[in-house]
């Protein structure tokens, strides 16, 4: 798990919005229901973002990070990832013993998770705008996933995306799947982080130029698994930059997939 009940997002870049915020329940095409939090910029949004959260699920930084999202004029939806097997909970603090239920995820679960998240999420933006996913560790490599095949995203963003071959993945890995991503990629790692090796960053990047997926992969110097925070001054500079290239990224593709509709 890469955060506690403590841990907050550090703060985006430029003059922040005010925001709208729900607790919903969603439901699955496969019937599962499941927890998720959506926040709403009050004009209207320059984006779409689907968050997939780390191992401990719909933590409070994941709450929080959809905030953030709002207040840079992007809508954003948190999803839970244990419905099928823990119910429905507004939130998953510390208390929540993850362990057994990640272990009875599977893929097809989770992509039909966030297939509901990302079609609630455009069902309430309108007019419509270009959808985006954001993840972190094993919801990282949920988001590179999410770009695998006929996808109507823009993009896909991970943080210290988990590069295993897992359980909760049919015993797979996004570096299996690299070819068949279909958008654009920015993935954000630390070269210190002891979860995810860089040579499997720098295999990521290579099979991403060898598809000829567009891409960009930023590797920090000295970051950790979980730099990405507030409550971390010493790794400030990492985390203003990452923010700084996601929305540099969000922007740039909203826009080009925004002119291929009107061109279209």
């Amino acid at each position: 798990m890469c955060y506690d009940d403590l841990a907050q997002p550090p703060l985006p870049p430029g003059q922040t919005e005010t925001t709208t915020s729900e607790d919903l329940v969603l439901t699955a095409s496969d019937g599962n229901r499941l927890s998720a939090f959506a926040a709403y910029p009050t004009r209207p949004a320059k984006a779409l973002v689907a968050i997939f959260g780390d191992a401990g699920g719909l933590s409070p930084f994941y709450r929080s990070l959809a905030i953030r999202f709002a207040e840079v004029g992007i809508a954003a939806i948190a999803m839970d990832h244990y419905g099928r097997s823990a119910g429905l909970a507004t939130v998953r603090d510390g208390s929540f013993d993850f362990m057994p239920h990640l272990r009875q995820l599977t893929l097809h679960g989770l992509l039909a998770d966030s297939e509901a998240a990302l079609n609630y999420l455009r069902s309430q933006v309108n007019p419509p705008t270009a959808t985006f996913t954001v993840g972190f560790c094993m919801g990282g490599a949920l988001s590179f996933l999410n770009g695998v095949g006929d996808v109507r995203l823009a993009g896909v963003i991970g943080f210290y995306a988990f590069s295993g071959k897992a359980a909760f993945f049919d015993d797979h890995s996004f570096l299996d799947s690299t070819e068949q991503i279909t958008c654009p990629v920015l993935g954000l790692f630390g070269d210190a982080d002891t979860v995810i090796p860089v040579s499997d960053v720098q295999l990521f990047d290579e099979r991403l130029d060898t598809a000829g997926v567009e891409h960009e992969i930023v590797l920090y110097a000295d970051a950790p698994h979980g730099f990405f925070e507030l409550g971390r001054p010493e790794f400030a500079d990492a985390s203003a930059n990452a923010w700084e290239r996601v929305l540099a990224f969000i922007e740039r593709h909203a826009s080009s997939t925004q002119e291929m509709r009107f061109q279209a």
